[in-house]
């Protein structure tokens, strides 16, 4: 008995000292966070002895991150909530469906996922151009939604693949028609696929720089990933103020994993094996 409780006692450290070691980088980041301005490159701890908010004020005071943050805020959202009422009725159909042109569907949506979003990059600045859309936060509502909806009707058509077909008979049978019995029998049974695109779609847009960075131009209305480059200067670069801008970054990040692991692995799973 005692040496098995030495024997997980070592494994637990091993795995604290290893996620101390990879995490590195994010703990040495949030620690310049807090250190005072005159400290950020004059001391090699990780951690001040007088910390301080005075950066997070001055990014939000003397900066245009909290525009950055709010244009973030509003685009994932609302980009998240499109992908998911479009994907749970798209996977819902595509699971329930049957028929030539339904598999014709799903293949296109594979080849969707392998097309490279580089290669349309430039067709696709040509054709917002021509209808002004450029510069403009509804230019990345379109783009990212259109990039993750393949993702989540996938995801969730695999997971409708798991519930038995018996409760849609059972619900026609008490009066539903096929939307009734998707809302109202189906879709509770879907709640961790339906969060696992949720969370992933939100953070995919969260953290994308590369379209944001070639279709908005404005710096009022630059994304999150975007605004953090105002704090690389030509020959220098402000590490108090983007370690603290960072740091605010990475919150909903780790938000979405404490409060939605159990519904993204029974989610993920379900989605993976079904088809």
């Amino acid at each position: 008995m005692k040496t098995r409780k030495s024997y997980l006692a070592a494994v637990y450290i091993v795995l604290i000292v290893a996620i101390l070691v990879t995490n590195l980088p994010i703990i040495s980041m949030v620690g310049t966070a807090f250190k005072p301005r005159s400290e950020t490159l004059s001391t090699v701890s990780l951690f001040s002895a007088h910390p301080t908010f005075e950066n997070f004020i001055h990014v939000f005071n003397k900066t245009s991150f909290g525009l950055n943050l709010l244009n973030t805020i509003i685009v994932a959202f609302l980009v998240t909530l499109l992908c998911v009422a479009l994907s749970s009725t798209a996977g819902y159909a595509l699971s329930r469906a049957r028929g030539k042109g339904y598999s014709l569907y799903t293949i296109m949506l594979l080849v969707l996922q392998m097309l490279p979003s580089m290669l349309v990059l430039i067709p696709l600045y040509v054709l917002l151009s021509s209808f002004h859309l450029v510069d403009s936060l509804f230019s990345l509502l379109i783009i990212y939604t259109a990039i993750n909806l393949p993702f989540g009707i996938w995801t969730l058509k695999g997971f409708f693949d798991g519930i038995p077909y018996e409760l849609n008979e059972a619900a026609m049978i008490d009066g539903c028609n096929n939307f009734q019995a998707y809302y109202k029998i189906i879709l509770p049974y879907s709640i961790p696929g339906i969060v696992s695109v949720a969370v992933f779609t939100f953070m995919n847009v969260w953290n994308e720089y590369t379209i944001a960075s070639i279709f908005i131009q404005n710096k009022d209305l630059r994304t999150l990933s975007v605004g953090l480059r105002q704090f690389m200067m030509q020959n220098s670069t402000d590490w108090a103020s983007m370690s603290a801008a960072a740091t605010i970054a990475i919150i909903p990040a780790i938000i979405m994993v404490l409060f939605a692991q159990k519904f993204l692995i029974s989610g993920l799973t379900s989605g993976s094996v079904k088809g």
